[in-house]
C-alpha cells in the first residue's frame, strides 16, 4: 500500500510550484484534455482545491466531488466546497455515474496494483478519465521519493486505463481516457 504524505494546506501551492515548476501548466493542460462539458465531476487527491478552482472556471455549471487523504485539506476544503470527503483512492469510490474522474498529482502515489485497480472501477463509474501527474522520464525534475512515490512511463498510464496521452513536458503528463 502506498505510503500517505501529507502537506501543509497553508503553504501547499507555494510548495508545490516549487517543486514542480510547471505546475500551472499541468493544471491548464489537464483542464484543456478534459473531452466534454462534464456535469459532474470526481475528483481524486483534491488537495487545496486548484483543479477544482480551474476547472470552475472554465465549466462553471460541473458540480465536483472530491476526495483526499489528508484531514488538515479537507478540512479547509469544506470551507470553501460542499462535496469533499476524507477517503483514500484505494477506497470505494462515491456513487457515479460520474461524467469525469480527474486526477492531478494525486495517481502516482499509487502503486502500480492500486494503479490498474483504480482504473477498472473508474471505467465503471465513468464516462471519462484525466490523469496530470508526474511520469518516469530522462529528464526527473520533480522531486520522486521512494517511499511514496511511484512514478510511471505516461505510456504505460494511458494502456492501464485506455487512453491517450494528450500533453507531456519533462517529467509531466496529460493521459486521457473515454469511455462512453
Amino acid at each position: 500500500m502506498a505510503a500517505q504524505f501529507h502537506w501543509n494546506p497553508a503553504t501547499y501551492l507555494e510548495e508545490i510550484r516549487a517543486e514542480v515548476p510547471r505546475f500551472d501548466e499541468l493544471q491548464r493542460a489537464a483542464i484543456e484534455a478534459i473531452p466534454f462539458a462534464p456535469e459532474r465531476v470526481l475528483e481524486l487527491g483534491m488537495g487545496t482545491g486548484e483543479t477544482t478552482r480551474v476547472l470552475l472556471e472554465s465549466y462553471p455549471d460541473a458540480w465536483v466531488t472530491g476526495l483526499d487523504s489528508s484531514p488538515e485539506m479537507v478540512f479547509r476544503l469544506r470551507q470553501e466546497y460542499d462535496g469533499v470527503m476524507l477517503a483514500r483512492m484505494e477506497d470505494p469510490l462515491p456513487d457515479g455515474p460520474w461524467d469525469l474522474v480527474i486526477a492531478v498529482l494525486s495517481i502516482h502515489h499509487l502503486t502500480d496494483e492500486q494503479k490498474r485497480v483504480l482504473f477498472r472501477r473508474v471505467r465503471e463509474q465513468a464516462r471519462a478519465l484525466v490523469i496530470g501527474d508526474v511520469v518516469e522520464s530522462e529528464r526527473q525534475v520533480t522531486p520522486i521519493h521512494p517511499e511514496h512515490d511511484y512514478p510511471d512511463t505516461p505510456e504505460q498510464l494511458a494502456e492501464w486505463c485506455g487512453g491517450e496521452v494528450t500533453w507531456r513536458a519533462d517529467d509531466l503528463a496529460v493521459v486521457r481516457a473515454t469511455y462512453a
